[in-house]
């Protein structure tokens, strides 16, 4: 068989299964849709949990909507979302914090890429940092003296609504400037949220993983780093030996839109040699490296969902699979409607 041949029936049985799902989630959103006039939706419970694989979502993922906890724990449950990954500001918000929700930030789009060199990471404009770097010092004290009360108040919120929150990503509070009751406070409230781990950017500085690996083993919270498209096969490696406790956020779109060593073939051995290590996973559509790195929607970029999603249900590995929305959102769509159809082409994936 010819590649041409083979590349054509690949495209076209990617294109039949995102029409499929598209279809299947016209009727969900519908059936939800009537479900809610009714006064009925709040009695069903979302259940994006697929033959043992724990399909999630970073709350992230709805940063072009509104984003008090209220209004994402609404929106997990408008696109059948059973777990979540939640990010630090929704919550520190929810549980007092002086500086209150984060103002959304209107990023310039990244440079265009060039087929067959490295995509160059995105850095945040410079209002951002200083931004955020006012924003930290206002929140460090009271950081360091929060209740756990919201914290647990706000777990209970999201379970009562059938959605467990397994990672909590408070960056803020665990960067290299944050005092040790800062770190300490990020630990107790990913606890107190009911998660089994918080989430970071991988540090570049060796001894800043140490430190926290050490308040990881202390709490007995994993802290699972996060890599772009840096991401090779031993990035990690470093931090995983300094502490148990020290484990891999795997992002599979970034892994495979980094291009040159990383291919479908060392993504899937990767999580085959490490799933013991992975304490949580970032699933997107990216186009690889060669062919600029996009972030498409699931179904036309190169990231090998299927495998990915197929391999965790195999072998069983209690990996949970986040859905991070960064493609382009349609005009006529949101953020809730591009996560449902993720949903839908996850669990079509996922069937058996």
């Amino acid at each position: 068989m010819s590649n041409s041949k083979k590349t054509n029936e690949g495209t076209s049985r990617r294109a039949f299964l995102f029409q499929s799902s598209l279809a299947s989630l016209g009727i969900l959103l519908t059936g939800k849709s009537a479900m809610a006039a009714n006064g009925l939706f709040a009695s069903q419970l979302p259940n994006s949990k697929v033959n043992g694989v724990q399909i999630g979502v970073i709350t992230y993922s709805f940063r072009s909507m509104p984003g008090a906890a209220e209004q994402l724990l609404k929106y997990c449950i408008n696109a059948g979302v059973s777990a979540i990954e939640l990010m630090g500001d929704p919550a520190e918000a929810y549980a007092g914090s002086p500086v209150g929700l984060m103002p959304p930030m209107n990023f310039p789009p990244p440079p265009p890429s060039i087929p067959g060199q490295p995509i160059k990471p995105m850095l945040p404009p410079p209002e951002f940092m200083k931004m955020m770097e006012e924003r930290n010092a206002k929140a460090r004290a009271w950081r360091e003296t929060a209740s756990m009360d919201k914290f647990i108040e706000l777990k209970k919120m999201f379970n009562d609504a059938g959605i467990t929150i397994y990672a909590f990503k408070p960056d803020a509070a665990m960067g290299m400037k944050s005092s040790d009751a800062e770190i300490d406070y990020a630990m107790r409230a990913a606890k107190a949220l009911g998660a089994t781990s918080v989430n970071i950017e991988l540090p570049t500085n060796a001894e800043h993983s140490k430190r926290l690996g050490e308040f990881g083993l202390k709490h007995k919270i994993y802290v699972g780093y996060h890599a772009h498209t840096q991401a090779t096969d031993t990035i990690w490696d470093l931090a995983l030996s300094q502490s148990p406790y020290n484990a891999i956020n795997l992002d599979c779109g970034h892994y495979i839109a980094a291009g040159g060593a990383n291919t479908k073939e060392t993504l899937l051995a990767f999580i085959n040699k490490n799933h013991d290590r992975i304490s949580s996973m970032h699933i997107k559509d990216r186009l690889s490296g060669a062919h600029g790195g996009k972030n498409m929607p699931w179904g036309q970029g190169d990231t090998p969902l299927k495998e990915v999603l197929t391999l965790l249900r195999e072998k069983k590995y209690k990996i949970p699979a986040t859905i991070e929305l960064e493609y382009d959102i349609p005009a006529d769509s949101d953020a809730v409607k591009e996560t449902g159809k993720c949903i839908i082409y996850a669990k079509a994936l996922l069937a058996k």
